[in-house]
């Protein structure tokens, strides 16, 4: 099962749309995780009907339009695995211990809201990721976004993809 992780789009405000290459990975996903901060409802549309399956949350940039339509907190068994969506997992410093505190029964947690990529291990086994930002790299030297895949319970070839840079900034 191969999975497509983002998060913290933010269009129309940090770009026009989904770099095309991110885009270009939607019809090869499963599924496709989408962690928070999509700012306007017509990227929820556009990966609905994109993708497979879908799974998100709202962020702390998401309005009452996307929190109608988005849980605060997702939880999805995929291929015997158990994983959770949350926008924000607060500071790096002792992320691990706190998630793995406050998310004892999933195997993946999949993060955004810093638009900085990371990829940790939890006491106690809680795999982390938070696949950066495809649109606002920040102080990053990327735009980011993962891809991922499930087998036999297990999850492999967890890759950060780095996106080139675009022309169609905004703001």
């Amino acid at each position: 099962m191969r999975l497509l992780l983002m998060s913290d789009t933010h269009t129309p405000r940090r770009a026009k749309r989904l770099p095309d290459e991110l885009l270009a990975e939607l019809p090869h996903a499963d599924v496709v995780f989408h962690a928070g901060d999509w700012v306007d409802t017509a990227t929820l549309d556009l990966l609905e009907r994109g993708s497979r399956r879908l799974v998100g949350v709202y962020g702390n940039n998401d309005g009452p339009d996307l929190r109608a339509r988005l849980p605060e907190v997702a939880r999805v068994e995929l291929g015997g695995l158990r994983f959770g969506v949350v926008h924000d997992t607060g500071p790096a410093e002792g992320r691990e211990a706190r998630c793995a505190a406050r998310f004892p029964d999933l195997d993946v947690l999949v993060f955004g809201h810093s638009h900085i990529p990371w990829d940790s291990t939890a006491p106690g086994g809680l795999r982390l990721l938070n696949p950066g930002s495809p649109t606002d790299r920040r102080r990053q030297p990327h735009r980011t976004y993962l891809t991922a895949t499930v087998e036999d319970g297990t999850l492999t070839e967890v890759t950060l993809h780095r996106l080139p840079e675009r022309q169609n900034t905004v703001g």
